[in-house]
């Protein structure tokens, strides 16, 4: 744009004026035009002024809103304001300051102005226009007094947060990076700027930019904790065990990254030998994270528990082993944390009486009491519960509520939410005196975790919302199925095993839409036999890598959809090339996506694969509620034989493999064979009521928890 010779540059499109005074300090006023010429000039003469004598003046822009007065008499009157600047200050305002008219804005161009305004200066008569004095209340606002005295950057980190508040990551980061510029900068900044550029998954730049903050901040721990769980979360393992051991040696009082410095494990491993490599290494971490844990001091146990609260030894579980020494080892350290910490909530509980509505009080407690895959078969417990025996209270810890958090709510007599608060929590779990405390998950969220540390009920179970033994010598019972648990189950769990009927819980089943979509619609193709290969990239491991090439070789048309993004590439690509087949043209990695598209894909796909050692569980559910055919070899573990035990539940077992060739050949099989496809499809259709919505196993679990209370009250 060309400079103009008058005072004020003419009035521009609101696009135009984001690419002219993007890097500017832009400043806005909202004079009343009404009020009388010599007030007004009066006012105008002392905002401008104040801009000129800024330090930083010649990085300001000042919008002047013109709703009420056409732009030649607004130029006038600036006109007069510009003389008098001039004979009495020696101001002139053709180059001493940048001033832009802004009038005629509707509500969606004032809204976007917002995006980039800095602040506004208050005026002793401001526009009346009410949608103006809507606009007005969203830009942070200044006196000319206190104006004159503030400092660029307040404005500046002020805006970028707003922006940042609001999700607008690209505005945010032009505010952050001129910080960086005017080199006014603090941890915060980095936090931030990192945090946009991840939304924006733009990694090189969040990757470098907090490597960037903690040369300069070597002693803050968000900044560490960020770059050390996102490098491992992008398998960059070797990088993220340095930058932990990089920490601890910053924060060495920060048990947070002594854990990390010990404890990290890959999501995803290149071998087995990789297996076994960090296997050892977190076994010898966890030894010396042992040894060295120190709760003598009330700082010590802060830290610790700090730590354990803000991590999980979720990832250890991956490894197709049996974790009950690692998970007794883990599960006494954390109990100890937590008995140091609150010591009054570690001691026995004798059962309470039965009140005189003579029920048993059962409380579930659990962060993810919303739509959630660890905790979405528990609604049926609630719901088929015996009312006339049990008094059920629910715990919401996490702070996500949506439609099933108030199904759950529903179905419970007493729900109480108390979001990210464990005392609050614990307090509440006591005063209600319950019979059997009951976690759906423990093992996923850290403060869940924290709590089943702790004896807050006189018994006190866990269930397979994560299927791993939790080692915790606070936790009495494991509450599985009879259908997914080996002949030798209990050697796996340092709990009580008890086994409910069938798969344990009461799923129900899933509303499954029509067909509305096409292949096509969803970058599939029409010929293509689709197999389904949905589970998070951490339940792959690589010894069944070659079973997706060993299809493809006998499949031509196979492909196979991946859903949660691209880790598994580069192990993908080898195999595939030990059989001269190229990977890219059989294996398709997509985004997870809304839920109807993902419904699309089950429905619209012709083979599910299921996992080896790590079973799907809702994914395999929701296979089977839209009849698509798994694939599917029981592992060692429950938690490698959840979609065989559904099979069986349905009663449709001839796609149960009993190794990996035989997983092959009903792989290839169904991928040839349509009218084979069709069959199974049918047969899982009509069995659908076997599986879902089941009442026995609730009646098993109801009896369960009569006859502890009654144990314990003889």
């Amino acid at each position: 744009m060309e400079p103009s010779n008058s005072i004020t540059k003419s009035e521009l499109p609101i696009s135009d004026l984001l690419a002219v005074n993007d890097k500017n300090i832009n400043i806005i006023i909202f004079p009343d035009w009404s009020q009388s010429e010599e007030s007004l000039i009066l006012e105008l003469e002392q905002v401008i002024k104040t801009v000129i004598i800024h330090p930083y003046s010649k990085q300001i822009t000042l919008f002047i809103n013109t709703n009420g007065i056409c732009e030649d008499d607004a130029n006038l009157v600036l006109s007069t304001v510009a003389m008098n600047l001039l004979i009495t200050e020696n101001f002139d305002l053709t180059v001493e300051c940048e001033i832009y008219l802004l009038g005629n804005l509707d509500e969606m161009e004032l809204e976007v102005l917002v995006t980039f305004l800095h602040g506004r200066i208050i005026l002793e008569s401001e526009s009346a226009n009410k949608l103006v004095s809507f606009i007005i209340k969203k830009i942070p606002a200044y006196t000319i007094e206190s104006f004159a005295d503030i400092q660029i950057e307040h404005l500046v980190f002020d805006l970028g947060n707003r922006l940042f508040q609001e999700r607008r990551w690209i505005g945010a980061i032009a505010q952050y990076k001129k910080l960086l510029e005017i080199q006014s900068v603090n941890a915060d900044i980095y936090c931030n700027l990192s945090y946009c550029y991840r939304q924006l998954n733009l990694l090189n730049e969040y990757f470098l930019t907090l490597e960037e903050g903690i040369k300069l901040y070597p002693t803050e721990g968000k900044l560490h904790f960020s770059l050390i769980i996102d490098l491992r979360r992008h398998g960059r393992i070797q990088e993220a065990i340095s930058s932990a051991e990089n920490a601890a040696k910053y924060l060495p009082n920060d048990y947070t990254f002594q854990i990390l410095k010990y404890l990290t494990v890959p999501l995803i491993y290149e071998s087995i030998e990789e297996i076994s490599f960090y296997r050892q290494r977190f076994i010898q971490g966890l030894q010396n994270l042992i040894q060295q844990t120190s709760l003598k001091t009330k700082e010590e146990q802060e830290s610790a528990l700090t730590g354990i609260g803000r991590l999980t030894n979720f990832y250890l579980s991956y490894q197709a082993q049996n974790d009950i020494d690692l998970q007794r080892q883990y599960g006494k350290l954390v109990h100890e944390i937590m008995a140091a910490n609150y010591p009054q909530w570690v001691v026995p509980l004798s059962m309470p009486k039965l009140k005189l509505n003579n029920k048993i009080r059962i409380g579930y407690i659990s962060n993810y009491l919303h739509s959630y895959s660890g905790t979405l078969w528990l609604i049926g417990w609630l719901h088929y519960c015996d009312r006339q025996s049990f008094e059920i209270y629910c715990y919401y810890t996490g702070n996500e509520p949506d439609t099933v958090t108030q199904q759950f709510q529903s179905y419970s007599d007493i729900f109480h939410h108390i979001p990210h608060n464990l005392s609050a929590v614990c307090e509440q779990i006591i005063a209600d005196e319950l019979h059997i405390l009951v976690f759906p998950e423990i093992g996923m969220d850290p403060q869940t975790m924290q709590m089943a540390g702790l004896r807050l009920a006189p018994v006190q179970c866990v269930a397979w919302g994560h299927p791993v033994t939790t080692g915790l010598p606070t936790i009495d019972y494991y509450l599985s199925s009879e259908l997914m648990e080996p002949e030798n189950a209990q050697e796996h769990y340092s709990e009580k095993l008890i086994l409910l009927p069938n798969i344990g819980v009461s799923y129900p089943q899933p509303y499954i839409p029509p067909v509305i979509k096409t292949r096509s619609d969803l970058g599939l193709k029409d010929d293509a036999v689709i197999y389904l290969s949905c589970q998070a990239p951490f339940k792959y491991l690589p010894q069944y890598d070659f079973i997706f090439a060993e299809i493809a070789r006998r499949v031509p048309q196979a492909k196979f959809v991946f859903l949660r993004g691209t880790l598994l590439q580069r192990r993908l690509q080898r195999v595939f090339a030990a059989v001269e087949l190229n990977s890219e043209d059989y294996c398709l990695f997509l985004t997870i996506p809304e839920r109807l598209d993902y419904l699309m894909i089950n429905l619209l796909s012709d083979v599910y694969l299921d996992t080896f050692t790590w079973s799907g569980g809702n994914t395999s559910l929701e296979a089977i509620a839209c009849n698509l055919p798994i694939v599917t070899c029981p592992g060692e573990f429950m938690r490698g034989r959840h979609s065989d035990s559904f099979l069986k539940m349905l009663g449709v077992t001839d796609t149960i493999a009993e190794n990996e060739a035989e997983y092959i050949e009903i792989a290839v099989k169904l991928g040839l064979d349509p009218v084979l496809r069709r069959s199974i499809a049918e047969q899982m259709s009509q069995s659908h009521h076997r599986l879902f919505d089941d009442k026995v196993c609730v009646t098993g679990l109801e009896a369960f928890y009569k006859q502890v209370v009654a144990q314990s009250l003889r």
